[in-house]
């Protein structure tokens, strides 16, 4: 059971005689457990160097109180496999590395994978997310492989998004007006941004790209092609896509404010046709998203407005932005 943090069997059995007689002689010990003297007065040497147990007198030992002493050796098992797995993935990366320079001199190609086929494209997505492990940077537009919007895509992607955030992922997406237009997409952007994603938005992207790890990334082979998409592997190409997902990240705007909300509160619905407004929605897109009439719609926007003391829609969005809404 204790083999875990460094204890063997016959110490644990040792451990735990000591643990039920304090101030055990180590022939009692030795006759608890079935061994000689000997072999039982090496088991508690080596306890005694992992702060286990200590000799009290000559002959006698007492038990460390487990919760403190389990705690520190099961802490110390943690940071060395910490290190150890920190290790590991450093010899990963440069054994890749070493690998893709090999397949760069023999055969360049072999650098950009082309996937077809929505089954195909659909299988590695998923063994890439699952993989990740420090980054995931999205540019996203549409179309989608997926559902989004649709309550179940929604709650998968919450719940993948949710794990990466745990593990410490850099989770980080640029969304433009094209992302938004999908019924319930807004709202669950939104929502994946309160979970912690870091989440901006621009008015247009001219392609849409994943990069995972910063060590593969998935483009659309043809614009928004649905039918093929490429992996880019650790290249030149893939140190420029990155450099172009930072560049499009420092354009974009921030679609959370720290300050959001606590200047004179607003509403949810006001919240949603500030951001609406300030995306650059119509009216007959701002209906679609609340699901109502374009009439209600140009009503509330207006509402908005003269609670924002705002004559145009642009100085709507930057009354809104002031009071730190957006």
């Amino acid at each position: 059971m204790l083999e875990a943090v460094g204890v063997r069997a016959f110490d644990e059995d040792v451990y735990r005689a000591v643990l039920a007689a304090p101030r055990s002689a180590v022939l009692d010990l030795a006759e608890t457990a079935g061994a000689g003297a000997a072999r039982t007065g090496t088991a508690l040497r080596r306890l005694a160097a992992l702060g286990l147990v200590r000799q009290v007198a000559r002959g006698q030992w007492e038990a460390v109180s487990p919760q403190p002493a389990l705690a520190a050796l099961l802490h110390r098992r943690r940071a060395e496999s910490e290190t150890v797995f920190a290790g590991v993935e450093t010899e990963f990366a440069e054994l890749l590395r070493l690998h893709r320079s090999g397949q760069l001199q023999s055969d360049p190609g072999a650098l950009v994978e082309v996937l077809t086929g929505r089954e195909e494209m659909t299988r590695k997505v998923g063994e890439l997310s699952r993989s990740v492990t420090t980054h995931v940077w999205t540019l996203d537009k549409p179309p989608y492989l997926e559902p989004v919007g649709q309550p179940h895509h929604n709650e998968q992607e919450t719940a993948t998004t949710r794990e990466w955030l745990e593990r410490g992922v850099d989770v980080r997406g640029v969304y433009c007006l094209e992302s938004t237009e999908p019924p319930g997409r807004l709202e669950s952007i939104l929502h994946l941004a309160e979970l912690g994603e870091q989440s901006r938005l621009l008015p247009h992207l001219p392609f849409k790209a994943r990069i995972v790890d910063r060590r593969v990334a998935v483009v659309p082979l043809a614009g928004g092609s649905e039918d093929s998409i490429v992996l880019v592997h650790p290249s030149g190409l893939l140190d420029g896509l990155m450099e172009l997902f930072e560049a499009y990240w420092e354009r974009a705007e921030p679609l959370l404010s720290d300050g959001l909300g606590v200047v004179e509160g607003p509403s949810e619905e006001e919240l949603m046709l500030v951001r609406l407004l300030y995306a650059g929605f119509k009216d007959q897109a701002i209906a679609r998203q609340l699901g109502v009439s374009v009439r209600t719609a140009t009503r509330r926007v207006a509402a908005l407005m003269r609670r924002l003391d705002a004559s145009t829609r642009f100085q709507a969005g930057v009354a809104a932005r002031e009071r730190g809404w957006v």
